[in-house]
């Protein structure tokens, strides 16, 4: 229930740095040299998502290591009417989801290159620490 309270300023917080436009990130990792990061979250009703968010990607250190090294894409899938997605964007996480997340695990995390070829994934929140996250994306942008 505490999560369902926090719900409002975790949506503010995953608008912070993530992105919606999956091309155009593409796009801009490619210019910048840098990886995605394209979670797969259902923002008001998944509470590992939630937690996640909180946790880790609202994190400090996170946030600072990603706006260095990452383009941050969100495919959000909320099922309240008030957090309806416009249908431009639903479909795009659909064929998001159809390519990277077919089995709709939530939370799910992809590292991506600029080109789209996965690298990483995480499924689900296990309560692994920011710096965790960081370690293991550092391995991959350091090689990049």
């Amino acid at each position: 229930m505490k999560y369902l309270l926090l719900l409002p300023l975790v949506i503010l917080l995953s608008s912070a740095g993530w992105r919606t436009d999956f091309e155009k990130s593409k796009s801009d990792a490619k210019s910048s040299h840098k990886l995605i990061l394209l979670k797969f979250s259902g923002s008001d009703w998944c509470l590992p998502c939630i937690r996640m968010e909180k946790e880790v990607f609202g994190n400090d250190s996170f946030k600072k290591f990603a706006g260095s090294h990452l383009e941050m894409v969100n495919a959000d899938f909320p099922r309240l009417g008030k957090h309806k997605l416009d249908e431009n964007l639903a479909k795009q996480n659909d064929a998001l989801a159809e390519k990277y997340d077919k089995d709709g695990h939530f939370p799910y995390t992809v590292l991506l290159t600029s080109d789209g070829k996965v690298l990483k994934t995480w499924e689900g929140y296990t309560g692994s620490k920011p710096a965790e996250y960081i370690a293991e994306i550092s391995s991959f942008t350091n090689a990049n």
